[in-house]
């Protein structure tokens, strides 16, 4: 069953029938409508729209980068991941100019081209021009706050938030404070782009006996009387868990199909961890917008019938390449399954599409 198509299509119409004309920062004009939001059922299938083709790795590669920590964009071009060339670039020319203008010379820039292939061939370079700021991946798992040490004495503290979410989850799940923000007031001016997708919240519930006992069904091969015994060998959930992302942008026509996907993948990942049943993906949006170079591929994309949601498969690299290593570096934490990933430990099953629709990103 796939509903989530459907509802996209509605908002685009939305926008297209009550949108007002906006200026923006880049330049190209939107028209825009405030406050929506849109909703998922995980067990439909995975949210990946069907109505035009979707960049799976890309969206992969994005969310990976969030999920280590990661700001520069030399982890993103290593997996041919291009989505913030533009904001990158666009840094490298404004500071570079102001840098030039201090040391009294002649400005003399790479083209786009150049200046990515530096990226990826010269460590030096990309230290110095790749990496954007302070932004989710840094506020996610380095928010930096400050502890009083020896009376006004402050010294710099780091927050993990996506380990201490994982940590809440399985201590206290019912806790209403399972929250990640990215929208640190204090660093926003030294980041390249301020969050759009600023903070999400997660939400747990108990499951059902007659829940649990279907999960469990589905798990055995014979249809057979299901003992206590088989809730532990097949590991069957007692909770569901759903998650709940603020975005203040809404770039609708090139952005909100990834946010929606990239939230539900990290729903799977956070769900595997703590072993709960992804249920529910609700998406709650601020300013919503078309970019008016974008109006005509939304129509496009309105009339096309969506086809039926693929599924996801999660696999993990091996961390441990012999029972020596694994003596020695312990049990695998959840920061290790995160640096282990790759994009191709996230495999899309039966994901059947329109062929892509082609619109400018605006920067």
């Amino acid at each position: 069953m796939n509903t989530i198509d459907s509802k996209y299509q509605a908002l685009l119409e939305d926008i297209l029938d009550n949108g007002v004309e906006k200026q923006d920062r880049t330049g190209t004009g939107t028209i825009s409508v405030f406050g929506r939001q849109i909703r998922h059922k995980m067990s439909q299938g995975f949210p990946l729209l069907t109505t035009k083709k979707m960049a799976w790795n890309v969206m992969v590669t994005e969310l990976l980068w969030f999920l280590r920590g990661d700001t520069n964009i030399k982890f993103l071009l290593d997996y041919d991941c291009h989505i913030w060339d533009g904001d990158a670039y666009k840094n490298y020319l404004t500071k570079g100019a102001k840098l030039n203008e201090e040391l009294g010379g002649v400005p003399d820039y790479y083209s786009k081209e150049e200046f990515i292939k530096q990226i990826k061939t010269d460590e030096a370079f990309a230290k110095q021009w790749g990496d954007l700021g302070p932004i989710y991946g840094k506020q996610w798992r380095q928010w930096q706050g400050w502890m009083d040490m020896n009376g006004n004495e402050k010294g710099s503290l780091w927050y993990d938030q996506i380990l201490q979410l994982v940590h809440s989850l399985k201590t206290n799940p019912d806790s209403r404070r399972l929250m990640v923000s990215a929208w640190n007031v204090a660093e926003l001016d030294q980041m390249v782009l301020p969050p759009c997708h600023y903070g999400f919240q997660v939400y747990t519930r108990e499951l059902s006996e007659d829940e649990r006992y279907n999960l469990c069904a589905a798990q055995k091969s014979k249809m057979t009387a299901i003992s206590e015994e088989d809730y532990v060998k097949y590991n069957i959930p007692t909770r569901a868990i759903s998650l709940m992302w603020n975005q203040r942008s809404v770039d609708t026509f090139l952005g909100l199909p990834f946010n929606i996907a990239s939230y539900a993948l990290l729903l799977e990942i956070i769900a595997k961890e703590v072993n709960m049943v992804p249920e529910d993906l609700i998406g709650n949006l601020g300013d919503v917008h078309l970019y008016k170079n974008h109006i005509e591929q939304a129509k496009e994309q309105i009339e096309r019938e969506p086809y039926s949601l693929p599924t996801i498969q999660i696999t993990e690299r091996n961390w441990y390449q012999h029972e020596k290593v694994k003596e020695q570096l312990g049990p695998k934490t959840f920061r290790d399954i995160i640096l282990s990933y790759r994009p191709d430990c996230f495999e899309l099953i039966g994901y059947e599409s329109h062929p892509k629709i082609k619109a400018p990103l605006s920067n």
